[in-house]
């Protein structure tokens, strides 16, 4: 299994982790400490050499609770940093949801646009479909970012998230993007209940039905504090946990802060599946 981005084929036959690069002021796990171009340039270098195989830039916070950003302010964001990133020798995906930033981010080289609203936003769609190659990541989101956790989805979440993935997918295949572009993320957090984000990974399975590469987005989340009563920067531990976990259960690529100590349970874990798929060969070929 491959993705499609703009200027890279990336090979999903190992899980790939996705650094995150938050130049902003009010992230809910480092808001502020890499707001600067200059930082946010030295935080993309350390996650390179931490292992990071994708960089993913954001300038809006989408913690709950967290405003909307002003066009003119994500631009001066990100922009600067975006145009030395993806001379980084990797995939540099850019996290918004506003069309305008979609397209000035892909002439300045960016290979893949990750979007909380899946693409829902009016234009969006259409920035992508104009795109020859790049990559998306289209999410689930309940409600938005300021009340999305003040009023959770209802129900079994995994059915919903998987329609709602299903419709949003369909309405870019229409449009001429083709199916090896799209990746799924479920919106670990965004309008879910704690119950709802862990029946996500337990049924991780029910999405990759579908055939698209699933994209996690546990890191440092709140579910996450909720069941080991920490606060979130004392979250490594759990979120490497939960990384681990989906991509046990399928998940291709994992988004996440704590790159390095991530990189290193990943190991762990494909050097046991490697001996136990030479076993199997061993007793397949006897």
């Amino acid at each position: 299994m491959h993705w499609q981005t703009s200027r890279y084929l990336v090979d999903l036959s190992k899980p790939r982790v996705m650094g995150i690069v938050n130049v902003t002021p009010d992230s809910f796990s480092d808001g502020g400490q890499f707001a600067s171009t200059q930082q946010a340039l030295k935080h993309c270098e350390q996650l390179l050499l931490d292992g990071a195989d994708i960089l993913d830039i954001g300038g809006e916070s989408s913690r709950p609770g967290s405003p909307p950003v002003p066009l003119a302010d994500e631009r001066a964001r990100v922009m600067p940093v975006l145009r030395e990133a993806v001379q980084l020798g990797v995939p540099v995906s850019v996290d918004t949801y506003k069309p305008e930033i979609m397209r000035e981010a892909l002439e300045l080289g960016a290979d893949i646009v990750n979007d909380i609203w899946a693409l829902g936003r009016p234009g969006a769609r259409e920035a992508v479909a104009a795109h020859a190659s790049c990559g998306v990541c289209l999410m689930h989101m309940h409600g938005e970012p300021q009340t999305m956790q003040r009023s959770p989805m209802e129900g079994d979440a995994v059915p919903q998230v998987r329609d709602f993935l299903r419709n949003a997918t369909e309405a870019l295949l229409a449009l001429g993007v083709d199916r090896s572009r799209v990746v799924w993320d479920p919106g670990i957090g965004f309008g879910k209940t704690v119950e709802q984000n862990f029946s996500l990974l337990a049924r991780q399975a029910e999405l990759l039905a579908d055939g698209y590469p699933v994209l996690a987005g546990w890191s440092r989340k709140s579910s996450l504090g909720a069941v080991t009563g920490q606060p979130v920067n004392d979250r490594v531990v759990a979120s490497v946990a939960a990384a681990l976990l989906s991509v046990d259960r399928g998940a291709r690529i994992v988004r996440v802060h704590d790159v390095k100590d991530t990189v290193a349970a990943l190991k762990v874990w494909g050097a046991t599946i490697s001996v136990a798929n030479q076993v199997q060969t061993a007793k397949g070929s006897s």
